[in-house]
């Protein structure tokens, strides 16, 4: 009988509550849609040191601020909004210091935030008199919600106060020494009137006059992103259209991140018309930041486009920022995270490593390796440790990937497969990711020193009708010399392991290479034999390719079935972990057995209840009762003390146990004992 059920759709019922807060401009001509890409960069304006600084828990100390500044300096940045300093002793001090210790280099301007309010733009000409090159922002919200809501005036009143502080700052420059050049902001641009706002900054210009030689900034900031991406780029067009004065405008945009779509604004904005951004490193700022300044110009790199500014050594970048914000890059931060070029995938790994072995063999010029938009390296990574990275989704391109690039080992394609099940295997039964380190034990452990059954241990050949081989073979305590005949050394070698073990199989597979710098002096060979229709891989290093082929023979032929076989060694391996537990009987528990044998919990407890029939806990309770039994029958320790001393504190729970186990309690077994 078919059962349906419904299930009643949840919505979010309070979303009638909301509507589209922006405005469209009156006219919309939608140019920008026609380009396909910034083909030069925009003039950067950093504000961590102010929008940046101000969204920290805990703001920068004097200090930080000074080293921040070297940084972005560092970096490239030409024009850095230093702070607000009328609002902040702090702020106002750093940017004193900045001139009075002529920090400032000739090619950077410094930028300082200040309200359209008369005593507060007196405290920021204070602040920065005797600067070599000063932007004064201005700004005054223009939006709606704050006409009506906070300030209660008009849009005739709004736009005075804007046009007032203009007169005030052309007024105070002439009076203050230092030399000086101006911004405005229609803060809260998204919820005004697009041509309103126009309005209220061309009424500024007309105030400023801007010439060629002293261009005025006018700076359009989504303050509160609420716009698609595609609308607030067609403001931008409306504004950069019907600014007055436009050639002796630099028209700037102050992306925030509400919607999540910063960049996105950023960038169709300045295909709009938009001249400068200002923005911040990893995007931080007030509620979902401000646009990601990194992002954008690595976007533009990754284009061709020189975006001017410095990020060759990003790791030491987001260690500065992260020491002095006290804010954290997330490991999926475009260009700059942790994770961000690392491919845990088999199928990405194995396309990395074809793209990067096609881009050497064929020396190409354009970087075009699969999934990784632009090489690491450029940003200061290395493929070793942030490009392959390997786990339990990790396949057979990456594992041989890490191998080649970290110990030379080139891989037969035919070997690759079965390494990389074997190193997964690893990953997946520890729960961990595995370093490069830990994958070549494991290739070591598994196709270079296994030889658990025999070894030869010495080889001499000679010519007589072929290849004469005279191999010594160490088995079970024993060593016996073989002779055998063959079309070639190995085939000889190959031969006297057959006829003493009584083995039949075929050499399926042979290669070998010389290993690259720093261990050139010695050669590495790969054998595979076939028996059953199964292959079995093994490998050897040596000065000598003869012995290394000999080796790599040896280990392939331990792991046949009759010479010696998997259940055995996984049971050597329940011996270990018994003889551990053994050792550590007192403090042994499941997690630190896990870590001693690099498993994870849940897998060595199945694994121990698979192999042995009893689980972790009764093979503890068990070793730890036979060591209580000595201690009862063969000493004075009083109960208490024994039960310590097997690794329960509690004696009541010691004695109950002890009962269950051997139907007594502890001095019942004592007194029978004696």
């Amino acid at each position: 009988m078919l059962c349906l059920v419904y299930m009643e759709v949840m919505i979010m019922k309070q979303v009638s509550k909301y509507k589209k807060q922006y405005f469209m401009p009156p006219v919309c001509e939608y140019d920008w849609v026609k380009k396909d890409s910034i083909t030069e960069p925009p003039i950067w304006c950093s504000v961590d040191l102010r929008d940046g600084n101000q969204a920290l828990i805990e703001p920068m100390s004097l200090e930080e601020k000074i080293e921040f500044f070297q940084l972005l300096v560092k970096i490239g940045f030409k024009e850095i909004e230093v702070g607000f300093p009328a609002a902040s002793e702090t702020e106002y001090i750093f940017m004193r210091e900045l001139i009075e210790r002529d920090m400032i280099p000739d090619d950077v301007t410094v930028q300082v935030l200040t309200q359209a309010r008369e005593h507060i733009i007196k405290k920021t000409f204070e602040a920065v008199k005797g600067a070599p090159h000063a932007i004064i922002h201005l700004y005054n919200s223009t939006s709606v919600a704050q006409r009506e809501q906070v300030f209660k005036k008009d849009k005739e009143q709004i736009k005075k106060l804007a046009v007032d502080g203009a007169k005030l700052l052309k007024d105070l420059a002439e009076q203050t020494e230092g030399n000086f050049s101006f911004e405005y902001s229609p803060e809260s641009f998204h919820g005004t009137e697009v041509e309103y706002a126009v309005e209220v900054c061309n009424a500024v210009l007309d105030v400023w006059q801007p010439k060629a030689d002293n261009k005025a900034i006018i700076n359009i900031p989504a303050t509160v992103e609420t716009a698609m991406p595609h609308v607030f780029a067609t403001q931008i067009e409306y504004v950069s259209k019907n600014l007055k004065y436009r050639d002796n405008v630099t028209l700037s945009l102050h992306p925030h991140n509400d919607r999540g779509t910063g960049v996105a604004d950023a960038e169709l904005g300045v295909l709009a018309g938009a001249d400068r951004l200002e923005g911040t490193l990893f995007g931080n700022g007030e509620r979902t930041g401000n646009v990601d300044l990194i992002t954008v110009a690595m976007n533009m790199y990754s284009h061709g486009v020189e975006p001017k500014l410095d990020f060759t050594d990003m790791p030491k970048i987001r260690e500065i920022y992260e020491r002095l914000t006290r804010m954290n890059v997330g490991d999926r931060q475009p260009y700059a995270g942790n994770l961000v070029f690392s491919a845990f995938s088999g199928s990405h790994q194995d396309a990395i490593a074809k793209g990067m072995n096609y881009r050497e063999e064929r020396n190409e010029k354009y970087w075009t390796v699969p999934y990784l938009p632009i090489d690491p390296v450029d940003v200061g990574r290395n493929y070793d440790a942030d490009v392959i990275r390997i786990n339990s989704q990790s396949g057979k391109g990456g594992v041989s990937y890490i191998l080649k690039q970290n110990f030379s080992f080139i891989l037969p394609d035919n070997m690759k497969e079965e390494v990389g099940y074997a190193v997964k295997q690893v990953s997946d039964e520890a729960h961990k990711e595995l370093s490069p380190q830990w994958v070549y034990e494991i290739f070591e452990k598994d196709y270079i020193t296994y030889t658990p059954h025999f070894e030869i241990t010495e080889c001499h050949f000679k010519q007589e009708d072929g290849i004469m081989a005279e191999a010594t073979i160490s088995y079970g305590g024993k060593k016996k010399v073989i002779d055998a005949m063959g079309n070639g050394r190995l085939d000889a070698v190959s031969n006297t392991i057959k006829e003493y073990f009584d083995v039949s199989y075929e050499l399926s597979e042979y290669q070998e290479h010389a290993l690259s710098s720093g261990s050139s002096s010695k050669a590495m060979a790969y054998v595979a034999i076939t028996c059953d229709g199964k292959r079995y891989w093994g490998a050897g290093i040596n000065e000598d390719i003869i012995k290394a082929s000999i080796h790599a023979l040896t280990v392939a032929t331990n792991k046949l079935p009759k010479i010696g076989n998997d259940t055995n060694e996984k049971d050597e391996r329940l011996f270990e972990i018994l003889n551990y537990m053994q050792a550590n009987y007192k403090k042994a528990t499941l997690e630190t057995l896990a870590e001693q044998f690099h498993l994870s919990e849940p897998y060595i407890s199945k694994y121990i209840k698979d192999k042995s029939g009893k689980n972790f806990g009764e093979h503890l309770a068990s070793i730890r009762m036979k060591k209580a039994k000595v201690l009862l029958k063969n000493g004075n320790m009083n109960i208490e003390n024994i039960a310590d001393a097997v690794g329960y504190p509690n004696v009541e729970h010691f004695n109950r146990l002890f009962k269950k186990m051997f139907n007594k309690t502890p001095m019942q077994y004592r007194n029978e004992s004696r």
